[in-house]
């Protein structure tokens, strides 16, 4: 499977930041692939996970948060990086108007996409994938972070390591027990970034997130 490369920029009110779309052939689905807070979106991780998911014919737009694109190492503000999420979001709608759009991204990209969602409704939205979401800080066991997602009427995938220092599995099964549209799949001995002794997960990874689109679909 082949897919084309596009680096380009979306502009904001004040500035712009640098996104990147991986599209295949006919692509079942995009998702707007927000960075985690330590990273952004040229880590090997979030590449190597659109790589996998273009494989399986599902677009990808990773972009930067401002932050990230300024050479920054703390994170934006909420607001902040809400509002570019929405603007990565809308981006993603205007470029590719008819292929099913879903949102979400890796650990704090995802609660951003996630907290802008239980504010706002965008009728195109499918679904909100987290890729590690960060349920509390470490071995501080918490589920505050997740009470905004009893806002959200979409569906949910948690794609969540047995060993998440960020999100104790027992916490995190209760959270989406309590959430009728979530589903949780749980990565046996992956910690936080998806790490597995001797193993690689983002097969598996990319492979739940198109079985989960597909059923929605």
């Amino acid at each position: 499977m082949s897919y084309k490369i596009s680096e380009f920029k979306i502009r904001t009110d004040d500035d712009s930041v640098s996104a990147i779309t991986f599209l295949p052939d006919k692509p079942i689905a995009i998702y707007a692939f927000a960075h985690g807070a330590g990273a952004g979106m040229n880590h090997l991780f979030m590449k190597d996970l659109a790589h996998e998911l273009a494989l399986l014919r599902i677009a990808t737009l990773r972009f930067n948060f401002y932050y990230t694109e300024q050479g920054k190492k703390r994170p934006d503000t909420a607001p902040v990086a809400q509002a570019m999420v929405e603007r990565a979001i809308h981006t993603a709608h205007e470029l590719y108007p008819l292929v099913p759009l879903f949102v979400g991204g890796k650990s704090f990209g995802g609660r951003m996409t996630s907290q802008l969602l239980a504010e706002n409704h965008y009728p195109y939205i499918k679904g909100v994938i987290f890729v590690g979401f960060p349920l509390h800080p470490i071995k501080k066991p918490s589920i505050e972070r997740a009470m905004h997602l009893k806002k959200i009427t979409i569906p949910m995938l948690f794609l969540q390591g047995t060993k998440d220092a960020l999100a104790k599995i027992d916490l995190i099964t209760n959270v989406c027990t309590s959430l009728p549209r979530s589903t949780l799949v749980k990565v046996e001995g992956a910690d936080h970034s998806f790490k597995i002794p001797k193993q690689n997960a983002i097969p598996f990874l990319a492979k739940s997130i198109r079985d989960w689109m597909s059923a929605i679909l």
